[in-house]
């Protein structure tokens, strides 16, 4: 049995009504993959995995003939983390990496909070990862009728494209630029019937503070702020060649934070700050944030910040303004 007292890995799910979830987390709960996993249904009494896949009755945790584990959940998520915990420390369930599958029209952000939000599940559990299913055929219609569906874009570290076999190359990029206008920050891969590799799923590191910001070039060189016409949720992208003054950016984060954070799904960055010989990589969700030192900077380096904002209807001047504001008057 695994006894590391290492956190247990967590990647969360997401995607709108009829996206593909099921297939891909069915597919992981049979096929011999060689990984033990644990998959969380957070249904909310909608349609969940496969009946044949559950035991009949009150049982909540079914173990797979593939060393898979599943569980289903109706409200008490931090119940069933610690539930699964408690049994893997002692033995009981042998697996190494949680994936839990939202419902289709659930905002992840509080999902992703109970990470952070709840001390025995975060001293338990690293979060690596929000992973969002996208319809290609219908997701243009969705974006546009859905706000769920647009947040669920926005939170995500990888975007999953799925029927894009239904739909020629054209109407697969203008699907992929409005992603990446809501969200420039997530990479875009397609995913056919649910055969997609577990590493397009696992080991992300999307919500380690340790891992380098990936942000797509084409995307830093056009404008600062994109969103569609019909898109709430839009992204926002500031650049500077100057360093931050630590206590002026706090100040300025922590206060966007008390009045626009239920409206701020993402916000993360790479940053130069003065007087530190290291780069400080940052992100928050919602009203949480956290940094953490990244590499040092090179003696002869151009030193730099690049911070990227994912939310509903941004704020994007007072952004703006309060980012210039917290930089060095004299750097």
């Amino acid at each position: 049995m695994n006894q590391s007292n290492q956190p247990i890995p967590v990647t969360i799910v997401t995607g709108f009504l009829g996206s593909g979830k099921t297939t891909l987390l069915n597919r992981i709960l049979t096929e011999r993959h060689g990984e033990k996993i644990a998959v969380i249904e957070n249904e909310f009494g909608e349609a969940g995995i496969d009946n044949e896949l559950l035991l009949a009755g009150e049982e909540q945790i079914v173990e797979m003939n593939n060393g898979c584990i599943c569980c289903t959940v109706r409200g008490d998520l931090i119940r069933i983390l610690g539930e699964l915990a408690d049994k893997r420390a002692n033995g009981q369930l042998d697996f190494d990496r949680v994936l839990i599958e939202t419902t289709g029209l659930a905002d992840p952000g509080p999902v992703a909070q109970t990470f952070f939000l709840d001390e025995q599940i975060s001293q338990r559990y690293l979060l690596d990862a929000v992973v969002t299913l996208v319809d290609s055929v219908h997701a243009m219609r969705q974006l546009d009728e859905h706000e769920q569906a647009q947040s669920q874009v926005g939170f995500a570290d990888r975007l999953l494209l799925s029927k894009t076999d239904l739909i020629d190359s054209d109407q697969i990029e203008t699907v992929s630029q409005r992603l990446r206008q809501i969200n420039p920050r997530a990479a875009i891969a397609a995913v056919h019937f649910g055969h997609t590799p577990l590493s397009e799923l696992i080991d992300i590191r999307g919500f380690n503070l340790n891992a380098v910001l990936d942000i797509d070039p084409g995307f830093l060189s056009g404008h600062h702020h994109h969103h569609h016409a019909k898109d709430r949720i839009s992204s926002f992208v500031f650049r500077t060649e100057r360093s931050f003054d630590d206590r002026r950016l706090q100040d300025f984060l922590c206060a966007i934070a008390r009045v626009y954070g239920p409206d701020l799904l993402r916000y993360k960055g790479v940053l130069s700050i003065a007087g530190l010989p290291y780069r400080v990589i940052f992100q928050g969700v919602h009203e949480l944030m956290g940094a953490s030192a990244g590499g040092e900077w090179a003696e002869d380096e151009l030193r730099s910040s690049t911070m990227v904002f994912i939310g509903r209807d941004l704020p994007v001047e007072i952004i703006e303004q309060g980012m210039t504001q917290s930089l060095c008057r004299d750097d």
